[in-house]
């Protein structure tokens, strides 16, 4: 038996290494064939290399926190249609290299629509990046003061989903929106992007402050694009109020 597990490892089977004796057992309490017996060696490994692909890429992606479409309360935002949100999780429009664009007041569950569409794409094998507009812009200035700014976009370019959360709620130095718009211009039809933002659209000079470059980044994201529009109250707002409300009638 150690001989084969040294085989294993050296092969670098972990997933069959992991479960050989349990299923040597089992196919021997159910006089199971070779060929099924090896048949469910190689699930078990592939099976295995799935889960630790889906962890990689959710290690990557770097999410702030895990939120699920699942755990999405469709109930407290009737304005998103779950059959929308639904039809979008098929990520179809991945490989078509569209868009999608969640606009509203803050609190309303873009970030979480955001998040669980990116865990979708992760559990399809799709490379995700999440980061907060604040954030990509000192990125981007690190990576031009270290001379890593060609590295840096090689690497955004190639992700087959980018997400930008939280576009508009800092204002970001002119330097900074100028290399942002880099970003925009590499994925243009090359890459799908995620944006969410508490501006409409008209309100967008106050982020990229230029009125040519800012009319050039929304026709490059609204071009294939998805446009979501949460104009409901802050469900987030709303549980603080309850909250504060339960705790004084105690």
């Amino acid at each position: 038996m150690e001989n084969i597990k040294d085989k294993l490892t050296t092969c670098k089977l972990a997933g069959i290494q992991k479960s050989y004796e349990l299923i040597l057992e089992e196919a021997r309490q159910n006089n199971m064939s070779y060929e099924d017996f090896f048949e469910r060696l190689l699930d078990e490994e592939l099976l295995s290399r799935d889960n630790n692909r889906f962890n990689r890429l959710m290690k990557k992606a770097n999410f702030p926190n895990i939120k699920t479409l699942e755990q999405f309360n469709y109930a407290r935002a009737p304005f998103v249609k779950k059959t929308d949100i639904a039809s979008y999780a098929a990520l179809e429009f991945i490989e078509q290299r569209k868009n999608i664009i969640f606009i509203g007041v803050q609190g309303t569950g873009k970030t979480h629509l955001s998040i669980g569409l990116g865990v979708e794409a992760c559990k399809k094998g799709k490379s995700v990046l999440f980061t907060s507009a604040a954030s990509l812009g000192n990125r981007l200035s690190e990576a031009q003061n270290e001379n890593v700014m060609s590295k840096f976009l090689d690497r955004i370019k190639k992700v087959d989903l980018l997400i930008i959360d939280e576009l508009g709620y800092v204002e970001l130095p002119a330097a900074t929106t100028n290399l942002m718009f880099q970003i925009f211009s590499e994925r243009y039809e090359k890459g799908s992007i995620i944006v969410t933002t508490n501006l409409e659209f008209g309100e967008w000079t106050k982020v990229f402050h230029d009125q040519r470059m800012t009319t050039a980044i929304i026709d490059r994201l609204i071009h294939n694009c998805k446009i979501f529009s949460f104009d409901g109250p802050s469900y987030r707002l709303n549980d603080h109020v309850n909250l504060k409300s339960n705790s004084l009638k105690i």
